[in-house]
């Protein structure tokens, strides 16, 4: 009673000093007490009140609890409700959404939460009609649902679903704007729809799946299929390159909604899983992305308009790398490798509802004539951008709602349908006569004119072979080889070690790519080369590539040697550019099919110009320069291929091994070596003594060692073949040497700042003009010997190796022994 006595006391007839304390909060309740009605005079005093409410309740949640009790007792946030009702305006309801939001988003003490909860306050604002058409309040309001539903748990939820009246404005308020123009929009929503779903309440989760799913997943399947739509004309209206920022947009879009389908997926709620792999297989999977692959994929014998093959498989391969819900993938897996022409007849049961925003609060749908079309118009579009779903408050209008939910069985059923009618049953892989949809990926991987579809073909395949949810009987009866007769008269069957028919399209791709004007880029036969062994590589490093298909492989690698011979004739800067692409193709990382398929600029046709701002291996070579470049990365990607086949190692790449060179700090013995004091004066104007020694390969600046006589340490070390010597006009005792940062370490480094720019003073002129000839002989020799290993490489004549310097180390004989012994 007392405690009572005093929150009416004096604290609350004028504003205290401290602003983080209870008497603070009774004089702002005196405030909101005195301005109920909402003017034109009040607003911004209204604006500040709610806002310091926020930040004293969030300071008492963590240090005094009276405040809360305070705020409860008093049932301030019905004052909140009464601003709300009235005409305030945009800038009172965004103060109201941010102070929620701040206040729900920092509470810490579950008791406090459970109190805010308690009076169903909450629900009322959440189903308040605010003015969605203000950007602003919009924002503040998909936030504060947000929130909320990060709070939701296993006793928080009971706050927000009335088991009893099936209310549960939280979500069905939520999903209205699940495809509303902006994207910060949709995000929070298919956040909030997951931390609803993670919820393990029984008459909840029932509630979505009767109520809720049907519509949900069949607009949001509709939705992604007009993103889809819209993808497609993107490709086909700006084969220029024009928008690529566009369309890189689109499938960034396109990747989320396969994310978030996946994160439902893997949750596990069976009754939910149920639902939405009927509908993305019956309304959006089939009938849009597999039948677009056929040759009859515009014939008349399907009313539903298609995408591009090449888009099909993009999709396609984006289905496989995210998704791995086992019915789902086995399914689809199973129409791609055994589907027959029956498919192209496929006619989706689930007709998708046009959604609307109205004022009525349960979700219902549009059973009209109008609404039930399906994917039968190119241009579809959604009645209400702001992705609007109606419903309703009343329990009989709920129920009488005509949403079609099949039951579990049902859904079983309808599966095992598609699977009997449309699957060919023949267990031979290799029999492409009624496998329509396997011989359109097929006859997909043709490199005649470029690589546009063979590249989302190897992707698609390198997604069926590493999806985890995919029967493995299936992948291995697909890749390799299924089951083959040996006697037609006999029953007696075997199974091949790869399928051959799959291994034929991967060799014709590589000896199409080794030709002078291929079309075929680099990024492909990387994948293919990747996928070949995977195929042919069964227990490492066992190969059960056969014969006749190595012989390919290996034809088509001379092939590409020959080419690469004429380069190495005629150019004269063919060393720095071999050595520059086996540095850059040893750094890169490992290939991500997953990553690559983010990319959008695949999408498009391939194209040749630097200008575009495509990495070099995922376009085609424009001019002389790059078309070598490029014959010199098939080359190492088909060396590589090659070695591993035969089961052999590399000897000779790199041309210059790290391991096998001088690095600073190590000790050398120089007994009988070849070296030239000098004073190394940098541009600093720094003076050192040192000791150079010319190796075969690099320039070695040393220091004598203070315990063992006749042996130096290394202060420095360069490449021989990154010098650069001038002599100084003013003293002929002096040598300007220039010591360029070598491919290696530049891509540590990323620095092209030289190693070394100094002045070199020697004794006198005889000794500087010696050092000057020993570097750039020096120079020469290592060029002509990595020439030389390069021209064995390419089965050119050779010259006899260099000699080697007797430069030792600590318990090491020799410091280099450049050999060519196969």
């Amino acid at each position: 009673m007392f405690r009572s006595r005093s929150w009416f006391g004096s604290g609350g007839l004028w504003k205290p000093k401290n602003p983080h304390s209870l008497e603070h909060l009774k004089y702002l309740y005196n405030v909101l007490s005195k301005n109920q009605t909402v003017s034109e005079n009040n607003r911004s005093l209204l604006v500040e009140t709610l806002r310091s409410i926020a930040e004293i309740l969030i300071w008492g949640d963590q240090n005094d609890s009276t405040v809360f009790d305070f705020f409860l007792e008093k049932n301030m946030l019905s004052f909140f409700l009464k601003i709300m009702k009235q005409k305030c305006g945009s800038y009172v309801c965004v103060q109201l959404l941010q102070t929620l939001n701040i206040l729900f988003e920092n509470i810490r003490n579950e008791t406090s939460l459970y109190y805010l909860l308690s009076n169903n306050h909450v629900n009322s604002i959440i189903v308040h009609k605010f003015d969605f058409s203000d950007e602003e309040v919009m924002a503040y309001y998909i936030s504060f649902l947000k929130t909320l539903s990060l709070k939701l748990n296993s006793h928080t939820i009971h706050f927000f679903y009335n088991e009893h009246t099936h209310d549960f404005p939280l979500y069905t308020e939520a999903i209205k704007f699940f495809n509303n123009s902006e994207s910060m929009v949709r995000i929070a929503v298919r956040t909030l729809t997951l931390n609803v779903y993670r919820i393990h309440d029984k008459s909840m989760l029932k509630f979505i799946r009767d109520k809720t799913a049907a519509p949900y997943f069949s607009n949001l399947v509709w939705f992604i299929g007009n993103h889809v739509y819209e993808l497609n004309g993107c490709i086909r209206d700006n084969a220029e390159h024009e928008v690529r920022i566009k369309l890189a947009d689109i499938v960034a879009e396109h990747l989320d909604h396969l994310h978030y389908l996946n994160d439902i997926l893997c949750l596990e709620i069976d009754d939910l899983n149920q639902v939405l792999t009927e509908h993305l297989l019956q309304r959006l999977f089939i009938p849009l992305y597999v039948t677009s692959l056929g040759k009859g994929a515009m014939d008349a014998r399907s009313k539903t308009p298609k995408v591009s093959s090449i888009l099909s498989l993009f999709l396609l391969s984006q289905v496989f790398l995210i998704m791995t819900h086992a019915p789902l993938v086995r399914l689809l897996a199973n129409i791609l490798i055994n589907g027959n022409e029956s498919i192209f007849q496929f006619k989706p049961e689930v007709t998708p509802p046009k959604l609307r925003l109205s004022s009525i609060s349960t979700m219902e749908m549009d059973n009209s004539e109008e609404s039930s079309s399906n994917l039968s118009n190119e241009n579809i579009t959604l009645e209400d951008t702001s992705g609007g779903i109606n419903h309703k408050n009343d329990v009989e209008s709920m129920q009488e709602d005509r949403i079609s939910c099949s039951s579990a069985e049902a859904t079983i059923d309808k599966l095992k349908a598609i699977e009997e009618l449309y699957f060919q049953t023949n267990p031979n892989v290799t029999d492409l006569t009624q496998r329509i949809i396997l011989s359109s990926i097929f006859e997909s991987m043709d490199t005649t004119e470029n690589d546009y579809a063979p590249l989302f073909t190897l992707c698609l395949l390198h997604a069926l072979y590493d999806n985890s949810g995919i029967d493995a009987e299936l992948l291995n009866t697909f890749f390799h080889g299924g089951i083959v007769n040996l006697d037609p008269e006999s029953e007696r069957t075997s199974r091949r070690a790869y399928n051959d028919q799959l291994v034929d399209r991967l060799i014709a791709i590589i000896c199409l790519g080794v030709k002078y004007e291929s079309k075929v880029r680099v990024i492909t036969l990387q994948l293919l080369s990747s996928l070949l062994l995977r195929l042919a590589i069964k227990d490492p490093p066992t190969s059960v590539l056969d014969d006749a298909h190595l012989a390919l492989i290996e034809g088509a690698r001379e092939e590409n040697i020959l080419l690469l011979q004429n380069y190495y004739k005629t150019d004269e800067m063919f060393l720095e550019v071999f050595e520059d692409e086996y540095l850059e193709m040893s750094a890169a990382k490992p290939l991500s099919i997953e990553h690559l398929m983010m990319d959008s600029n695949l999408l498009l046709p391939p194209v040749g110009s630097p200008l575009t701002g495509i990495a070099f291996d995922k376009r085609l070579p424009c001019g002389e320069v790059e078309r070598s470049r490029r014959s010199i990365r098939v080359y190492f990607l088909l060396r590589k291929l090659s070695l591993t086949l035969r089961k052999e190692s590399e000897k000779y790449l790199p041309l210059t091994n790290p391991q096998n060179c001088v690095h600073i700090d190590e000790n050398l013995d120089l007994t009988n070596s070849d070296m030239l004091s000098c004073v190394v004066i940098t541009r600093d104007n720094v003076r050192t003594r040192r000791f150079l020694v010319v190796d075969v390969f690099q320039l070695i600046l040393v220091d004598p060692s203070n315990k063992q006589m006749g042996w130096g340490v290394v202060k420095f070390v360069g490449f021989l073949q990154d010098i650069e010597v001038l002599g100084d006009k003013d003293d002929s005792r002096c040598l300007h040497i220039t010591v360029k940062t070598s491919p290696t370490n530049q891509r540590s480094s990323q620095s092209k700042t030289p190693l070394l720019a100094a002045k070199f003073l020697f004794d006198d002129q005889i000794r500087c003009m010696a050092a000057k000839q020993r570097l750039m002989k020096g120079k020469q020799k290592a060029r002509q010997g990595k020439l030389h290993l390069i021209a064995k490489l390419l089965d050119l004549t050779g010259s006899s190796p260099s000699p080697q310097l007797n430069l030792r180390r600590p318990n090491q004989k020799f410091l280099v022994n450049y050999e060519f012994t196969e």
